[in-house]
């Protein structure tokens, strides 16, 4: 069998289209490629979708732990307590068994117990948290200088938070946040080990990983594959990223603006 005839068998076949079996034999480095990449597309799926909506739950956290109204203080300065101070595996353990017996009361619940919803709406939570931490940091670093001149110039309400407020933020928490993203990335990975299953052999790109090291009995050629495919998305999530602060600080002289550095979380 061709590479090329490999890619087309397997290239979509985490998404379920392409041939349903897998290579059992004579495994190519081209299968690994192949079927690594496949994987990565849930990888994708489950860190961009926790990143867009993470991001708008984030900035509710952020302007919750700031308000002066009590309730909202202190159930969003417990809801980070808890999903920042609580390993992301044991999330995913607790949320499965949670989802389990939901499904158990009524079929509605049903998708909750599969990664492609569970353990992202884990993955949603947690990167939620840690983005909301940054933006109230964010938020709370926010010049008094540039508040005032707000004030002097008329704005309140909506006006000000919209034109003065949520911009500064972003601006302040953009490098932080470039980070926070790329790590909820990586750590799509612990979806796999998560308990939640795959749905007819249609994994992650881990999953693919582990079943190549497993077959060839060699883990020194698919998981390096895994890691430099992570490296590649790492680069691209910069990129992004970097554009993205570049517009945010657009209006600022060259030397004044904050540039985005590469530095992955080691620990967490």
């Amino acid at each position: 069998m061709s590479c090329w005839q490999t890619v087309q068998d397997y290239a979509f076949r985490s998404i379920g289209y392409g041939e349903r079996r897998l290579p059992m034999a004579d495994i190519t480095l081209c299968d690994q490629f192949t079927l690594i990449g496949s994987g990565l597309i849930w990888n994708v799926y489950f860190g961009v979708v926790a990143v867009i909506f993470g991001f708008f739950f984030a900035n509710a956290l952020a302007l919750s732990k700031n308000s002066g109204n009590r309730v909202l203080n202190l159930s969003a300065r417990w809801f980070i307590l808890i999903f920042r101070g609580s390993p992301l595996f044991i999330q995913f353990f607790f949320a499965y068994f949670f989802f389990l017996q939901l499904k158990s009361w009524s079929p509605i619940f049903d998708p909750l117990s599969a990664a492609w919803l569970g353990a992202l709406i884990v993955l949603f939570l947690n990167t939620s948290a840690y983005a909301g931490e940054i933006f109230y940091g964010a938020l709370r670093a926010i010049p008094k200088g540039d508040m005032e001149a707000a004030d002097a110039y008329g704005f309140s309400g909506w006006k000000k938070y919209r034109k003065i407020t949520f911009p500064t933020m972003l601006r302040l928490a953009w490098p932080s946040y470039t980070n926070e993203a790329i790590f909820l990335f990586h750590a799509t990975t612990l979806v796999f080990l998560s308990g939640f299953p795959t749905w007819r052999q249609q994994g992650d790109a881990l999953y693919y990983a582990k079943y190549l090291a497993d077959k060839t009995f060699n883990p020194f050629v698919p998981y390096p594959i895994l890691a430099c495919y992570f490296i590649l998305l790492t680069l691209v999530i910069v990129g992004i990223f970097g554009l993205a602060n570049k517009y945010l600080n657009r209006h600022l002289p060259q030397a004044n603006r904050r540039k985005i550095r590469l530095r992955p979380n080691l620990i967490r």
